[in-house]
């Protein structure tokens, strides 16, 4: 390991991990600069695992042997260790999970070859919150569909909260993002899927009888937070699926939602012999 003992916090390699409270700009900056950050010693490890390589690495001084097998392979990376007061100041809240790693973006995936090469899609539109963006990584790994599909304005599956949140899934799972409706709803449908859209409308069909017979490929839809699916996402459904509400509650969060959806898919799957999706 190559390790570099921090004595001036305005050193310009450490750049990557300067306020990495402020939202906003990192929003912005990561993409921009290629890089996106690994939180904690398994998700390092995941995403070394996945083929990503690593830029540098910023540790506490405890947590340098647990780090030095995971970066074995990577002997001329730089490895930042301070203390965790200089790492507070450095990033702007206390480092508990003791590591971070500072990685190159893999480039980006071509949709159109996702949709081909998999059953069971997941699509979100214009998720706003990192958290639900990861814990729906998280779902989709763990149940097994193939892909997540984002809209432009998704939230960044690679933004450090939500791959802290899907526990690496997102280094896991494949995802692209889409074009615009005009494009992605024809997309979509071309490569033989039924787009289902998760909404609350009159004619939406009860998700347990949806499941009872599914189609050959599945892209099952979610839209943001607070309004939901827009106009031209319900548009380029094929399908409305809701999941029935008791005690006045008409929602749930859509993390949530996803997850029962991709366990009644799995479920239906199994049980009419259609065997465990691809990973």
């Amino acid at each position: 390991m190559r390790i570099h003992r921090i004595d001036d916090l305005s050193a310009p390699e450490l750049a990557d991990y300067t306020q990495l409270t402020d939202v906003a700009l990192r929003r912005v900056r990561e993409p921009e600069e290629g890089l996106y950050l690994a939180e904690s010693p398994k998700v390092i490890d995941r995403a070394l695992r996945a083929g990503h390589r690593p830029r540098s690495v910023l540790l506490l001084e405890e947590w340098i042997p647990k780090l030095e097998a995971v970066l074995a392979e990577h002997p001329d990376v730089p490895v930042y260790v301070g203390s965790s007061e200089q790492l507070a100041q450095l990033t702007g809240f206390h480092m508990h999970r003791g590591a971070l790693a500072s990685m190159h973006r893999p480039a980006p995936r071509d949709p159109g070859e996702l949709l081909r090469s998999s059953r069971r899609v997941v699509v979100l539109e214009d998720l706003a919150d990192h958290t639900n963006v990861g814990a729906i990584f998280r779902s989709v790994a763990a149940l097994g569909a193939d892909a997540v599909l984002l809209t432009p304005a998704c939230a960044d599956p690679l933004y450090r909260r939500a791959v802290r949140v899907s526990m690496g899934a997102v280094l896991q799972v494949p995802w692209a993002r889409l074009p615009d409706w005009r494009d992605a709803g024809p997309l979509i449908r071309d490569a033989g899927y039924e787009l289902a859209a998760f909404a609350l409308s009159d004619d939406a069909v009860d998700l347990a009888d949806y499941v009872g017979a599914l189609p050959d490929r599945l892209a099952l839809m979610f839209g943001t937070e607070g309004d939901g699916l827009t106009r031209r996402a319900l548009a380029s459904s094929t399908r409305v699926v809701t999941i029935p509400m008791e005690h006045g509650v008409d929602s749930l969060n859509v993390s949530t939602a996803a997850a029962l959806a991709l366990w009644a898919v799995r479920t239906a799957d199994r049980a009419t012999g259609a065997g465990e999706l691809a990973q």
